[in-house]
């Protein structure tokens, strides 16, 4: 056993972790699975899987108004996941948290409320060029609307926002600063309390997409010091089509509707409508009842995790995977800061990130290619794509030895003869 190998298994039993993922433990074109597209989606655990089940089995109703056992049961589990996630994040109150069908819809429930209330023409958004297409397009749509612009914060070569040049972009124009806590597509950490501390200085607001961060350790909303956070379930070994707005408090309660319908309303007549109080403001219609349930379980089941022994395990795997990938000819990595999470973005001389995605596949390796939803990022680094390999808590040493040997075995197919 190596050393490396010695390090991660005492420090963090990951294979009694697998145990818990069914979804782990199955075979793919006659091959074991290695799954490696966790930024994409997590997988889930038993107890999640069995609180999902188990309320429809026995506790499926609406919420909050039915007059019988089974609406009290559901909208008892309904509001104590909401509790559970608050405690999650370190709200101040529940009411700041907001379900919605995940970050995506998170931020253009911003954009489209804070933002058209709060921008004109002239105004700026700072976007960073690390952004998922989810925290640019929104911005975009909005700026049209109202006459504001949307301008890019320069990253380095090793995948980092530029604090230089994010500085002498920031001035009484900028409204709102909108950056991810961890890029999608290389893992890059921001610092996002000095990013907040600069926005704050010039009376600009932050956005913050979490969606890669809560999967990998604790997040602080209060020490983080932004304005909003943003983060959706299914990275957080939970359920798809359920996540989170974090707001300050002041903000949400100036914010006008996103939706309109039922539960958010407090009176409705023909000569006018008056709103509910938070979080119910911004929850329109029949919620996703089960999914907020499964995610509270997903929590509830991370808390009984070292989550910082989880997190060394994780960068384990992606120094071992460095390692054992230095002398693959015509491998590039693209994006390398020393602040990262465990995501191996690489290029390969010769073959496209498809091509490469579709051999490992072949040899039960489940990786994400493509521009990952980062297309300004991809033309920053004049790369098509990247062929992206991103570690969770269940990983294993295995996991990346079959990695790596699958990868040797294809790049010597593409090898020039």
């Amino acid at each position: 056993m190596s050393t490396l190998q010695a390090v991660t298994s005492n420090a963090f039993d990951a294979e009694r972790i697998r145990a818990d993922f069914p979804a782990l433990h199955q075979q793919v074109h006659g091959q074991p699975l290695v799954y490696l597209d966790n930024a994409a989606t997590t997988q889930k655990p038993e107890a999640v899987i069995d609180a999902i089940a188990n309320y429809y089995r026995c506790d499926n109703s609406n919420v909050h108004r039915g007059a019988h056992a089974l609406a009290d049961r559901a909208t008892r589990r309904f509001e104590a996941a909401r509790e559970t996630l608050s405690s999650f994040i370190n709200s101040p109150s529940s009411r700041q948290v907001i379900w919605t069908r995940g970050t995506t819809e998170a931020i253009n429930l911003v954009a489209h409320s804070w933002g058209l209330e709060n921008l004109q023409a002239g105004d700026r958004i700072l976007v960073s060029w690390l952004e998922h297409h989810s925290d640019i397009v929104p911005w975009q749509l909005i700026a049209a609307r109202v006459g504001a612009k949307v301008q890019p914060i320069p990253v380095n070569e090793l995948g980092e926002i530029d604090l230089q040049a994010l500085d002498d972009l920031l001035d009484e124009r900028v409204k709102m600063v909108a950056v991810n806590h961890v890029s999608n597509a290389l893992g890059t950490v921001n610092p996002i309390e000095t990013i907040v501390s600069m926005a704050h200085n010039v009376g600009a607001k932050v956005l913050v997409d979490g969606a890669q961060a809560v999967g990998h350790w604790a997040v602080d909303v209060q020490a983080l010091g932004c304005d909003f956070y943003c983060f959706s379930g299914h990275k957080l070994f939970g359920p798809t089509g359920i996540g989170v707005l974090w707001g300050r408090e002041d903000l949400l309660n100036a914010m006008p509707p996103f939706l309109g319908g039922g539960e958010m309303i407090e009176t409705v007549s023909f000569e006018g409508t008056t709103f509910n109080s938070l979080p119910f403001k911004f929850e329109a219609g029949t919620p996703h009842i089960a999914g907020a349930i499964g995610l509270a379980a997903a929590v509830d089941y991370l808390g009984g995790i070292d989550r910082e022994a989880a997190a060394a395990h994780e960068l384990a795997l992606l120094d071992r995977t460095i390692a054992a990938t230095a002398d693959v000819p015509g491998l590039k990595r693209i994006g390398a800061s020393a602040n990262t999470t465990a995501i191996f973005s690489f290029v390969l001389d010769g073959c496209h990130p498809s091509d490469l995605g579709m051999l490992l596949d072949e040899q039960g390796i489940a990786v994400r290619t493509g521009h990952h939803c980062t297309q300004p990022l991809m033309a920053r680094f004049d790369v098509p794509g990247t062929v992206r390999v991103s570690y969770a808590l269940y990983n294993t040493v295995d996991d990346v030895d079959r990695f790596v040997a699958a990868l040797r075995k294809a790049q010597a197919i593409f090898a020039p003869r």
